[in-house]
């Protein structure tokens, strides 16, 4: 069974240009098969569109994480998590 994660960047900081998804993927150090991060401010793109994504690329396990931005390519998770949909 795949396994998705999304990642809910909240708080006062915002991306730069230079946020490096991968590279703050690896530095969380969970072990997914996709990781999607999406953050507070955003209007284009929130945690339904993550979703949808995951679950059109095979996803069958969803789960959502609350993280915040610490620099320009770190997230260090809040410890909050929900499991959106598990087949």
């Amino acid at each position: 069974m795949k396994t998705g994660i999304i990642v809910y960047v909240v708080g006062n900081n915002s991306p730069d240009i230079s946020f490096d998804e991968k590279q703050a993927a690896e530095n969380l150090g969970i072990k997914a098969d996709q990781v999607e991060f999406v953050f507070s401010g955003e209007t284009c793109f929130d945690i339904p569109d993550a979703w949808y994504s995951m679950i059109r690329k095979g996803m069958a396990r969803v789960v959502c994480m609350a993280g915040e931005l610490i620099s320009s390519s770190c997230v260090k998770l809040t410890g909050r998590e929900m499991q959106l949909c598990a087949y």
